[in-house]
């Protein structure tokens, strides 16, 4: 019968997602007996589904016991705020009253917000694609009581799910030892999968190796449209930042060209909000047209961080807009007033009718269009192509470049400061008009991983524009992280709402936020942001470490409501918790001369060494990494009273293989150790051990760097 069940899967696409049903549950005295145990959660989407007839339970040890106590099966549904689909199943299945009847007579039913809880995303998710072959959300699978896998799928019709739930409650009450012997060959399944073994071997990293693995990569990238050679297209930050300083260090002009083609495309697309500035999740098509409109807090984090940089070699004017646009987004529309970022916004807003419809917020119609811009419609029109080009659907049209500025003054006969003039009053006015539409949904829990990418992308931008205002924010988001989700023994939470943090962190926020923490040392020379970063660093040693392969588990040795504990390799559209460890571990070992961190670093990026070989670019973190072996890598110590504004001067060009180190006194740093000099401000370029002459004027140590 579990045979025929798992034929009956429904398969989706790997990512479908763009609507919510409610951001947010007002809780009433009146509605307030007829909620569930989600109306105790923070999350937006628990809350969402706190008023079902199912009778759902969050996921904790408390609801964990509740199915051991009464042998019931556990049905765990894992979606989240924006999942077209998921509401799509909450409005055929879980608010219907004959299916929550079977499913509370038959089932503990719990409820996950996979942004919330991805390691209890990551082991289902496992678990359905070894039984389906494919996964998505939302993911629904129905476990032993004590959390072993028995089935599992993504969106099941109402019919559908009602079958799964009659028959497979049928055989655990009639022949409970079949589902339990299947049970146990699929979490044996579960928890083979993906192990990372130790690598013994003498590898040493260099570039042939990697000029090979990157020959490989090039196979699949679109040059023409940029991205990869398929749709959707999704932006991959990580990716991008790895081949730009690739090709940056080893010359590789035409590799530049792609990266710059494929920024150029994403900013001029409909992907990039023309009018609002940021990025949404993805563009359906192959050229960048129409987006999936949701947009996220990571994708915006790291698309700033890789425009800043790409700003930063090509002094391209573009790019930098993008930074601008994109933060004044992020500041607008996701930030708090004590410095944390929101999670997300949604894909659809309301009508004028009142119903939700995906992209509304963004698009416009001609008709819209004459009558704010008036006489220069026929400009606009040709700018952002109002045309069959940029058309979407229902005559609404998404805003679309296609000619660059310089290839439209051209055809136009239009000079640059007319069209610059144009340019600005054209946003200004539809910004206005927008304003007054119904906006998006916020999902307005705070991730601790995510605001360290956002911290970071404050950081860059500030390193590369020199605005003061974009390190303020950056400081008072680490400090946000530092009052609020750093415990006093050194752990972190993993989210924050409404002054609450409850879940405890993953490797993922532990990763993310040292980074950002050693960046912003990088352009503060405050050692209270590296002392803090080097603390989390041990916590995260003492308690997420796995001896045998010397890489670290996503959850800690303190969670212990979970069939497994894994390890996450795999670079994404963010980047691994693992590859980030590494490169934090590398980076302290310089600052600490530690031989442990130095050691650790290098063996895990041995271990990786075969899975780069097979699919370079599922690993790009990993081999920003590998050039650091591979290559010749800096540390700069800048030492001095003037070390600030040295530093300034450093940050005016792209050096992505260096590390900097610095303080305007006298320091125990042992980076630092015996450099400073009273009166003098020294910079000091080493490299493998090996120190140059150390010099006083920027130009000098830049020269030495470029050698």
């Amino acid at each position: 019968m579990l045979k025929k069940l798992i034929f009956m899967v429904f398969l989706t696409g790997l990512i479908l997602c763009c609507s919510q049903k409610n951001n947010k549950v007002v809780v009433t005295k009146e509605k307030i007996e007829e909620a569930n145990d989600l109306i105790n959660e923070t999350s937006p989407y628990l809350l969402q589904h706190a008023y079902n007839p199912v009778d759902w339970k969050a996921w904790n040890k408390g609801s964990l016991k509740l199915a051991e106590d009464q042998n019931k099966l556990i049905v765990i549904s894992v979606g989240y705020s924006a999942c077209h689909w998921c509401h799509v199943m909450e409005e055929e299945s879980f608010e219907n009253d004959a299916v929550a009847k079977l499913m509370n007579d038959n089932f503990i039913s719990i409820k996950v917000d996979r942004e919330e809880r991805p390691d209890v995303d990551q082991i289902y998710m496992n678990a359905v694609q070894l039984m389906t072959g494919s996964g998505g959300w939302p993911l629904n699978c129905i476990t032993l009581p004590d959390g072993r896998p028995v089935f599992g799928g993504t969106y099941f019709t109402k019919a559908q799910w009602t079958k799964i739930l009659e028959d497979i409650s049928t055989l655990y009450k009639n022949d409970p030892d079949k589902v339990i012997g299947y049970a146990e060959r699929l979490t044996e399944g579960v928890q083979n999968s993906g192990l990372i073994t130790i690598n013994k071997e003498d590898l040493q990293f260099n570039s042939e190796a990697l000029e090979t693995m990157v020959n490989l990569w090039e196979s699949s990238l679109d040059f023409q449209r940029g991205g990869q050679k398929r749709a959707p297209k999704f932006p991959m930050p990580n990716n991008l930042n790895f081949l730009l300083r690739y090709s940056f260090q080893y010359e590789n002009k035409n590799l530049q060209e792609y990266v710059l083609t494929t920024l150029d495309k994403m900013a001029n697309g409909g992907i990039y909000d023309q009018i609002g500035g940021g990025f949404s999740r993805y563009s359906v098509d192959d050229r960048w047209h129409v987006p999936h409109f949701e947009k996220m807090l990571y994708d915006n984090a790291q698309l700033v961080s890789l425009y800043a940089n790409a700003y930063q070699l090509t002094q391209k004017e573009s790019y930098k807009t993008v930074v601008i646009e994109t933060l004044d987004f992020i500041d607008r529309e996701l930030t708090q007033e004590d410095g944390a970022f929101y999670s997300s916004l949604d894909a659809d807003s309301k009508t004028n009718s009142g119903e939700l419809e995906e992209g509304v917020f963004y698009v416009w119609t001609k008709e819209e269009l004459q009558t704010v811009l008036k006489s220069d419609f026929e400009t606009f029109k040709e700018y952002y192509n109002v045309n069959s080009t940029g058309k979407w659907e229902k005559n609404h049209y998404i805003l679309y470049k296609t000619k660059t500025n310089s290839e439209f003054l051209t055809a136009y006969n239009i000079s640059e400061e007319d069209l610059n003039k144009k340019i600005l009053d054209w946003k200004t006015k539809l910004f206005k008009v927008r304003s007054h539409r119904n906006r998006p949904r916020t999902d307005d829990k705070v991730l601790t991983s995510w605001n360290a990418l956002m911290l970071k992308s404050y950081v860059d931008a500030y390193r590369v524009l020199g605005d003061k205002t974009y390190l303020d924010k950056a400081i008072k988001n680490a400090k946000f992280i530092k009052e609020n989700q750093i415990n006093k023994d050194g752990s972190l939470f993993h989210n924050y709402k409404n002054g609450k943090s409850t879940i405890e962190g993953f490797s993922e926020d532990y990763a993310h936020t040292i980074s950002a923490y050693i960046e912003l040392y990088q352009v503060t020379l405050n050692e209270e942001w590296l002392r803090t970063a080097n603390a989390l660093m041990k916590y995260n040693i003492a308690h997420f470490v796995d001896n045998k392969s010397g890489m670290f588990y996503f959850t800690s040795d303190t969670e212990t409501n979970l069939i497994t504990r894994k390890i996450e390799v795999i670079d994404n559209v963010i980047p691994s918790s693992n590859s980030v460890l590494a490169d934090n571990l590398f980076k302290l070992s310089h600052y600490y001369s530690d031989n442990e961190y130095r050691d650790m670093a290098k063996q895990m990026l041995s271990n990786m060494n075969n899975q780069f070989e097979k699919s370079p670019s599922g690993y790009s973190n990993w081999l920003s990494l590998y050039l650091n072996y591979s290559n010749p890598y800096y540390e700069v110590a800048i030492s001095g009273t003037n070390a600030l504004k040295k530093l300034d001067e450093i940050n005016q060009y792209y050096l992505p293989n260096i590390l900097i180190a610095g303080s305007t006194s006298d320091s125990d740093l042992p980076i630092m150790e015996s450099r400073f000099i009273e009166d003098d401000t020294y910079i000091y370029v080493c490299v493998n051990g090996a120190c140059r002459l150390p010099v006083e004027n920027t130009k000098e140590a830049v020269e030495q760097l470029l050698k």
